[in-house]
């Protein structure tokens, strides 16, 4: 039987500039390690998740400028604490055990990590987060 590990691992692209050196900190080698390959996999669901807060947040965003519009992702994460700890689930929740463990013994530097990569990525990807119109 294949283990739930080995299955989340199987799954996660490779990211060749993420490189693994032995005088990394702790924190950079799970970030590189375990969280760019997840926040990237996650990618669709991240983007998907924003413009559902947007919208249900009366789309105000689709009307800022460009600049405004990446204030609000940073704000909206900062600020929104039920709306970051859903973002946090959705990259833990894709943890195996023995990273949740290493996880754990630094869990406020490594969130802090983790949001940011999740802040710039929507920041990078501002043109696929147009509001989109339902077809029916």
């Amino acid at each position: 039987m294949v283990s739930r590990s080995s299955n989340l691992l199987d799954i996660r692209p490779e990211i060749p500039t993420a490189q693994i050196h032995n005088n990394m900190s702790m924190e950079e080698r799970f970030q590189n390690k375990t969280l760019r390959p997840i926040i990237k996999m996650q990618n669709p669901l991240l983007l998907e998740v924003f413009r559902n807060y947007a919208r249900k947040h009366k789309g105000v965003f689709y009307e800022l400028s460009m600049e405004k519009k990446m204030d609000y992702i940073e704000k909206s994460i900062q600020k929104d604490i039920k709306f970051r700890n859903s973002l946090k689930g959705m990259v833990i929740g894709q943890f195996t055990v023995e990273e949740y463990t290493i996880y754990i013994t630094n869990s406020s530097a490594l969130n802090k990590r983790m949001m940011n990569m999740v802040i710039e990525r929507l920041k990078d990807q501002l043109q696929l987060l147009q509001e989109t119109e339902l077809v029916q």
